[in-house]
Formats: C-alpha cells, structure tokens, sequence
C-alpha cells in the first residue's frame, strides 16, 4: 500500500500546517486511477477491534486542528447526484451527520492511518449513503435491520447511476457493517474509518483521534441541531420496533448515545 504522506512529512509526527499532509485531491484521485480495485475502494482488510487498530498504528500521532476546506469534497457526476439523492432522501439532521462522517474520517485517516488507501469518493458515498435505512419510510418498508435496507438501497441506487462493482460493493459492504463493532475478525479498511467517524460522532467515542478545533469547525460547517436526541430516538424506534435487529446487539446504545459528552456542548 502507499502512504499519503511523504516521508519528509513522517519525520515530523506533531504539528505542521495541514497543507503539509494533505494532498491535493485531484493528486490522489490521479494515484488511485492506477491502483488495484482493492487499494481504490477501501476492501483491503483490517482487524474489526478498533482498539487493536489504533494500538498496532505504524506512527502514533497528536492530531493537529484542520478544516473543512483543508479536507475538499469529492466531486463529480455520481457524487452530485447520490448528494442530491440524500438531500432529498435523508432528514435534515442525519445528512448533517453524515457529512460529519465524511470529514472526521477523512481527518482519523490523515492523520493516523495514512498508508490506508481509498478514493475519497467511494467514502463520500458511504458516508452519505450509511444511514438512508433509517428513514421512517425505509424502516417502516421492511422487517431487515436498518444497516441491511440501507445497503441494499445503497447498491440499488448507485448501480442505477453507474458506479461500477467494486465501488458500489464496498459501499454495500460497509453500510451493513456500520455497526459491527467487535473484537475479533476483520473489516474493510473502508468500513473502519466509517466506524471510527460515527462513534465519534454519535457517542464521542475516541476523541483523542480528532482535534477539538478540528470539531468545532465541522459541526459549525454542519451543525448537529440535537442529533443526540434525534439518534437516540432512531435507536428506540429500530429495536422496539424489530426485537430482532442488529442494533440490539449493542447494549445500552441509546443510553450511550445520550450519555456523549464530547458533542453535547454542539447539540
């Protein structure tokens, strides 16, 4: 795999203008065009224990305050339209939230995980896309825990505007893996990220892995506007709904969602 810091960059692991780490976009996406399917979407795999992730990390790091316009959306014809899809398709409150994914898993990967390869592309898509199983539409259509819809969702739509195989797969994969966090087994590269940006998000879970100006700046750009109350709500409504669901193999979650500390002072 290749590192998306120079080795100039390495030998000063704290502080340095983000400039410095970040490459421009069009850089990767031009270095991603010659990489395998496997490097360009995310599906090398990685052990599903983000505690085992973060102890075996090549170069442990202080991450230093970026901002959102250090971390530049993907953009293009497939990613207009799956942004306009979830505009239209998402709630207010939950499209904020996973644009928030976006940029606090663009910044954990960075900063800590920079040999990790994908095109950010394919994570915008999973970002956008991750939560479109919770709608009230989509989860009152099915019996099927709301990641599952959502993947399938997820590999329905963006077959429909041409994403090819290995993208929309990856999406998939990770939209139904969202929440399958554990200690043993492996995940996608693509998948861990998703994980370390939403628990962090949704619990503060891991908060040392982003700067707090870093947050400030992205829940500023995409405000929470309760989302701690409204994510609780869409736990309850899963598991009582659907006593079967994945979520319920989480124990405790609304009341950890609640219980977020991080973010409250944002809510």
């Amino acid at each position: 795999s290749r590192s998306e810091l120079s080795s100039s960059d390495k030998a000063t692991p704290h502080f340095q203008p983000p400039h410095l780490f970040i490459p421009p976009l069009r850089e990767y996406q031009a270095r991603g065009n010659m990489a395998t399917p496997i490097e360009k979407h995310g599906w090398t795999a990685v052990p599903r224990s983000l505690e085992k992730l973060l102890a075996e990390r090549q170069e442990k790091r202080e991450p230093w305050p970026v901002k959102v316009e250090d971390l530049p959306l993907p953009d293009g014809s497939l990613v207009g339209k799956v942004m306009d899809y979830a505009k239209t398709h998402l709630p207010a409150q939950t499209f904020n939230h996973s644009l928030r994914v976006f940029f606090y898993g663009r910044a954990i990967t960075l900063q800590h995980f920079p040999e990790w390869t994908y095109d950010p592309e394919t994570l915008l898509l999973a970002a956008l896309l991750h939560d479109i199983g919770t709608t009230d539409e989509n989860q009152a259509s099915t019996r099927l825990s709301f990641e599952f819809k959502g993947g399938f969702i997820s590999l329905d739509v963006l077959a429909s505007l041409g994403a090819d195989p290995s993208q929309r797969e990856a999406v998939c994969e990770t939209i139904i893996r969202h929440q399958d966090l554990g200690g043993t087994g492996s995940i996608t590269t693509l998948t861990a990220v998703i994980h370390f940006a939403t628990v962090l998000d949704n619990a503060g879970l891991y908060p040392g892995l982003v700067h707090p100006d870093t947050i400030k700046d992205v829940t500023k750009r995409y405000p929470r506007n309760g989302w701690t109350g409204c994510f609780a709500g869409v736990i309850r409504r899963e598991c009582e709904g659907k006593p079967w669901a994945n979520t319920t193999r989480i124990e405790g979650f609304a009341e950890m969602v609640e219980r977020n500390r991080v973010m409250e002072p944002f809510d």
